[in-house]
């Protein structure tokens, strides 16, 4: 940087993106057209702001755990008498028999509003989302809403903890710098999944259609024989697998089931499509990155033994049959998943603190070694030999 230049300077252009009016050579360029083209945001960009103030918070909370009981009812009490806002849960979360005896639960809980899942449209009902507990309350949030997410706040409270990196000792704080809109956020992509049935095709009944926050797996299910899938890319033949499966998954799912299938790790702002086979019956079928536009298209080959099945995000899980095809590709909703410090340092920090990605102990140094001190850079092997000719 040059003396005169501003301290304040700002980047000119995205950092996954060229510059939104490329030109090469005199006479190239891009030619101007939005479907061809894909505006990708500098991740250090993403803030949050709010055009209103939130006033409906949506609580979700980890099932079947007692250590998340007393985190849920300080939060939720806190929600409501400190902040006003008004509190959403699940309806099961009030059938739970240890939150009912709980004493300070009772006093709030006629104030709380409750839905049911599959029966009670959230859409435009809720301005912020808050999980306790590990990744798996995230990824209900996100299948809850099958479009526009509201901002989400994952305080780590289960097993793992990659997607929640938010700690609860000091949540008055955090949520408060939150809700005044100091916050960075990470658009996490999802994958928009249609299933469409050989028996469908004509009829008007709409076609499966989900959006998967980690990965779709189409597997070979039950049966002994190898899976026998064909994959099509933008309606061209890329390959048939043979193997146990099929892993599609976003770079939030990369760190999930695909990397313990061999494939690499990406960090969540890239936007691309990975996919993994699983268990290859060839050496040669590595893992591949595709571009987040492009359209998947997945089908049972015609000449498989069996049939196929398939899972989004480990749910919904359902059979394809000869015949049917799943379309898979990026979805323009994206979960907005606020970081606790920014998005490089959150994600590393997992990696670290829950794969302990890259620990092994650090090399000693030469002066540390005790079998080297009595050598030195000038010792030959015949005067190694001599010496060992006098010892003996």
């Amino acid at each position: 940087m040059d003396n005169g230049e501003s301290d304040d300077c700002r980047r000119t252009r995205s950092l996954n993106a060229p510059s939104p009016v490329p030109q090469f050579g005199p006479c190239g360029r891009i030619m101007k057209n939005s479907a061809m083209v894909i505006t990708i945001q500098d991740p250090a960009s993403q803030r949050l702001t709010w055009y209103k103030p939130p006033l409906t918070v949506l609580v979700i909370k980890k099932l079947r755990d007692v250590s998340v009981l007393q985190p849920f009812v300080q939060l939720v009490q806190w929600l409501i008498q400190e902040k006003r806002m008004v509190v959403f849960v699940e309806q099961s979360v009030m059938e739970d028999t240890l939150l009912m005896n709980n004493s300070e639960f009772g006093l709030i809980k006629e104030k709380l509003m409750t839905f049911r899942d599959g029966k009670d449209d959230l859409t435009d009902k809720i301005d912020f989302i808050i999980c306790l507990g590990g990744d798996g309350t995230l990824l209900y949030a996100s299948l809850l809403f099958q479009q526009s997410v509201p901002p989400v706040m994952a305080f780590h409270l289960g097993s793992l903890g990659f997607l929640t990196p938010f700690q609860f000792d000091n949540f008055e704080e955090q949520v408060t710098n939150v809700l005044e809109g100091h916050a960075a956020l990470t658009l996490r992509s999802r994958l928009r999944c249609i299933i469409v049935r050989k028996n469908e095709e004509t009829s008007h009944k709409p076609p499966t259609n989900l959006l998967v926050l980690n990965e779709v797996v189409v597997d070979r299910g039950p049966s002994p024989y190898l899976s026998n899938i064909d994959l099509f890319l933008d309606g061209k033949h890329i390959t048939s697998v043979q193997g146990d499966g099929l892993i599609v998954s976003t770079p939030t799912g990369s760190t999930a089931y695909a990397v313990a299938a061999g494939a690499s790790m990406i960090h969540p702002s890239v936007p691309a499509i990975m996919v993994t086979p699983i268990c290859p019956h060839s050496l040669s079928f590595r893992p591949i990155v595709v571009p987040a536009g492009v359209e998947l298209k997945i089908c049972v080959s015609p000449d498989s033994r069996n049939t196929s099945w398939v899972s989004f995000d480990g749910r919904n899980r359902q059979e394809l049959f000869h015949g049917d095809s799943l379309t898979v590709t990026t979805s323009v909703y994206p979960v907005p998943s606020i970081c606790s410090q920014d998005q490089i340092s959150d994600w590393f920090d997992s990696l670290a603190e829950c794969l302990h990605w890259n620990v092994r102990k650090r090399q000693k140094h030469l002066d540390e070694l005790s079998d080297l001190t009595h050598s030195s850079s000038n010792d030959t092997l015949d005067s190694l030999d001599h010496t060992d000719h006098i010892d003996s």
